[in-house]
C-alpha cells in the first residue's frame, strides 16, 4: 500500500519558483507532487489567485500549509530542510514570516501588475 500523497501548488510563471521546483524535484519523495498552478486542476475551495499569492502545501492529512509552513513542509525531508528549522525558532520565526509575505505581495505585484492583500 502507498504512503498519502502531498501537494505543493506554484507558480510555474515564476522563474524563481520554477527554478526551486526544480532543485525540489531532485530531492522528493515519490509522497510529493509538485502541482503548476497554471497546469493543475484547482483543489475544491481554492482559486487561481488564492495560490498564488503564496505557496500553497496540501499535507497527506489533508491539512494545508502556506507561505514560509508550506515550504519547510516540503523541504523537511532533506539537508536543507534540518538548516531551514531555525526558521521556526521563536524569536526568528515572525521575522522569517514577514519577511516571506513582503517578497510574495511583491512577486504577485510584479508578476500579475496588482496588489493582493
Amino acid at each position: 500500500m502507498s504512503e498519502p500523497t502531498a501537494n505543493l501548488y506554484y507558480d510555474g510563471s515564476c522563474p524563481m519558483c520554477s527554478a526551486e521546483m526544480k532543485h525540489l524535484a531532485k530531492h522528493k519523495t515519490d509522497q510529493l507532487c509538485l502541482l503548476d498552478i497554471h497546469q493543475a486542476e484547482l483543489p475544491p475551495g481554492k482559486t487561481t489567485e488564492d495560490l498564488l499569492t503564496v505557496l500553497h502545501y496540501k499535507a497527506p492529512d489533508g491539512r494545508w500549509l502556506t507561505g514560509l509552513d508550506a515550504t519547510l513542509a516540503v523541504w523537511s525531508n532533506t539537508l536543507l530542510g534540518k538548516a531551514l528549522t531555525v526558521l521556526r525558532w521563536p524569536v526568528i520565526k515572525p521575522v522569517a514570516d514577514s519577511a516571506y509575505n513582503l517578497w510574495a505581495r511583491k512577486r504577485y505585484a510584479r508578476l500579475y501588475g496588482k496588489a493582493h492583500d
